[in-house]
């Protein structure tokens, strides 16, 4: 399927560029996400129209991606875990736990914005977690992941 994309996505396209991708990923990911829009005539017709509000739209998304990697870049935030006397932990961390630590009154940091390159952490120490608030933008923050002993 041909799609218009309406933002910047890694590995695919810049705003504005008629892509071919697969249909299901254009259906179930893409256009439902208001990423991309099916590419027939009268639509490649009406981004022309809009292209510079969508543009100053991406705009204002990257600079809020912008101000919210400022805040978190080299920050480092402490989670406490169950963990049993070899370090592992009973449970895991996860990009939802480090979201809901990060987040603040007036930055919103979502979980599908953290990246953990190996999965969920399962052990105690520092992890160095990337934040990409925006394709463009990509911060590392630590996660200490300390013991909460648990009882044998």
């Amino acid at each position: 399927m041909q799609v218009i994309l309406l933002d910047r996505i890694t590995n695919l396209g810049q705003l504005g560029e008629v892509v071919r991708v697969r249909d299901g990923y254009a259906r179930n990911f893409l256009i439902p996400k208001g990423l991309a829009k099916r590419a027939t005539q009268a639509a490649i017709a009406e981004f022309k129209i809009r292209r510079e509000e969508i543009e100053r739209v991406a705009e204002e998304k990257l600079k809020y991606a912008k101000k919210i990697g400022d805040a978190v870049e080299g920050k480092t935030i402490e989670i406490f875990q169950k963990a049993g006397l070899d370090g592992k932990l009973f449970g895991s961390v996860t990009g939802l736990d480090i979201a809901s630590r990060l987040t603040t009154k007036d930055l919103a940091i979502n979980k599908s914005q953290i990246q953990l390159p190996d999965g969920p952490i399962k052990t105690t120490g520092e992890h160095i977690v990337r934040i990409a608030p925006h394709s463009e933008v990509v911060v590392e923050v630590t996660v200490k992941v300390l013991p909460e002993l648990a009882e044998q």
